[in-house]
C-alpha cells in the first residue's frame, strides 16, 4: 500500500530504463513563440552548462530552468529556452525543447543533435554523480526510442562553436563517455 500511494505522489516516472523527465508543465514553463520539427533520429548530442547558479533541488532547479528560459527569450529573443534537455543536481531531467523540437543551442548543430545543458558552471569543479548519471540515461533513452541514432558522436559544445563551454571539469568527463569524439 505504501509504495503505492509513493508511485501515485511521484511526479516524473522512470519508464522503458528512461530517466525520470520534468515536463514543461511540471516547471511552469512558459508557452513557445515557434516550433519546428527536428528530424529524428539525430546523429549527433552536444553537452552544454549554463554556466549560472547551480541546483540540487527540484524547487531550486524549476526556478533555475525559468530564470533560463526567461533569459533565451527575453534577453536573446529566442522562441523558447534553447537546449532540448537540462540536467540539475538533483539526478533530474528537466524538459526543455523536448525529443521532437529543433533547438537552439549551437548553431549549425541545431538541427542535427539533441542538446543537453547540465544546470551550473563547471570550469572549477564537476557536475554531481547523481547529473552525470541522469545524462548518460537519457542519451541511452533517447537511442532506445530512436530519437538518437545507435551510432551517434558526442560532443561537448566548444567542439562545433568557439566557446568554453560545457567547462573545463565537465568536458574532461564527457572526454571519457562512449562515442565522443572531438
Amino acid at each position: 500500500m505504501i509504495r503505492l500511494i509513493l508511485l501515485l505522489a511521484a511526479p516524473c516516472v522512470m519508464a522503458n530504463g528512461c530517466p525520470p523527465i520534468v515536463s514543461r508543465a511540471q516547471w511552469g514553463a512558459k508557452s513557445p513563440k515557434c516550433t519546428k520539427r527536428l528530424p529524428t533520429p539525430v546523429p549527433n548530442v552536444v553537452i552544454h552548462h549554463t554556466a549560472g547558479a547551480f541546483c540540487n533541488s527540484r524547487s531550486k532547479c524549476n526556478t533555475q530552468v525559468r530564470n533560463i528560459q526567461n533569459f533565451h527569450m527575453n534577453s536573446r529573443g529566442w522562441c523558447d529556452i534553447g537546449y532540448n534537455f537540462l540536467i540539475g543536481e538533483d539526478g533530474a531531467v528537466y524538459e526543455g525543447r523536448g525529443w521532437k523540437t529543433h533547438g537552439s543551442h549551437a548553431l549549425t548543430y541545431n538541427p542535427i543533435s539533441i542538446g543537453i545543458s547540465f544546470i551550473g558552471s563547471f570550469d572549477g569543479r564537476a557536475p554531481n554523480t547523481a547529473a552525470l548519471n541522469a545524462a548518460k540515461r537519457l542519451i541511452a533513452c533517447g537511442v532506445s526510442k530512436n530519437f538518437i541514432r545507435k551510432a551517434y558522436t558526442l560532443k561537448g559544445h566548444r567542439n562545433v562553436m568557439k566557446t568554453g563551454c560545457p567547462g573545463n571539469r565537465l568536458y574532461k568527463i564527457i572526454q571519457g563517455w562512449p562515442r565522443f569524439k572531438a
